[in-house]
């Protein structure tokens, strides 16, 4: 698992680690069962405090993307994904609606906007596919 993080971002460092975790379990790079980094190894390899690193497990078990086991350690959830629920519908719109908002301002057309969706979405489900 390559992990990238922008230290530059306004966006924290542990929201950017689990949105590379839920990127690559979306994308098929990390599998339902597959163990992930513990918390030092994970934090030593990328050279962020391991504080930043167990927040972002702590969300994403939370979430229901990994496992914690005192025996296999941190897994990516070998059972199922968490579900598309009312509760998620209304944080994505909420997330969706200033960037949607943006762009209008920015002078993207519907169509546009769309299209860069569509395109994000065929990077996260094929390109990472093709590469195998």
């Amino acid at each position: 698992m390559i992990i990238q993080l922008d230290m530059q971002s306004e966006l924290p460092i542990y929201t950017q680690l689990v949105n590379q975790i839920i990127e690559g379990i979306a994308s098929g790079r990390l599998k339902p069962g597959e163990p992930l980094p513990s918390v030092r190894s994970l934090a030593s390899d990328i050279g962020i405090n391991l504080h930043t690193v167990n927040k972002a497990y702590t969300q994403l078990k939370q979430d229901g993307f990994i496992h914690i086991h005192r025996q296999k350690g941190v897994v990516i959830n070998p059972d199922q994904m968490p579900g598309f629920t009312e509760p998620y519908k209304n944080k994505m719109r909420g997330e969706l609606k200033p960037i949607v908002a943006e762009a209008i301002c920015r002078g993207k057309s519907q169509e546009q906007l769309l299209q860069e969706v569509e395109q994000i979405y065929r990077e996260i489900v094929h390109t990472d596919k093709e590469i195998e």
